[in-house]
Order: C-alpha cells, then structure tokens, then sequence
C-alpha cells in the first residue's frame, strides 16, 4: 500500500487508466473479432462494413498507443487482405 497521500492519487489513478485502455483493448478485439466472423460466413458486404467500423476503433487505439501503430497497421492489412481474397 501507498504511504503518502500523493502515492494513494497515483495507484488511483493508474487503476483508473489502466480500467480506460483494458475496455478501449477489449473493444479493439472486438472489432477485429467481427471482420474475421464475417469473412469466415462469406458475406462480403457485412465484411467492408464490418471492416470500415474496425478500421476506425484500430486507429484511434493507435493514434493513443493504447496499441502499438505496427501493430494496428498489421491487423488493418490483414484483414483487408482477407476481405480483398473473398472475390
């Protein structure tokens, strides 16, 4: 345990932050979790739309390096790739 008042605000608020970027990770998974079910169903339309709401989430984890840029720039690729093979 924290034995200054400031040590106490600080394991707050590192809680508190580290709560924020879990939910903002969970969503991202989420996100990616949707483009690969619909490419596995086939459904090219649900896939882009899927992809487009992804695409979004991936980057503004990115642009907050809650994720790391290579790798939301590698999971974007690849799931692009994967809905580009579909035709």
């Amino acid at each position: 345990m924290a034995n200054t008042s400031s040590a106490r605000k600080s394991a707050r608020q590192s809680d508190s932050r580290r709560r924020h970027n879990q939910m903002q990770r969970t969503s991202y998974r989420t996100a990616v979790k949707t483009v690969k079910k619909a490419v596995e169903t086939g459904d090219k339309n649900a896939a882009s739309e899927a992809f487009a709401t992804a695409q979004s989430v991936i980057d503004r984890l990115a642009d907050k390096r809650i994720v790391h840029a290579n790798k939301a720039a590698r999971h974007k690729s690849r799931l692009s790739k994967a809905i580009r093979s579909m035709a």
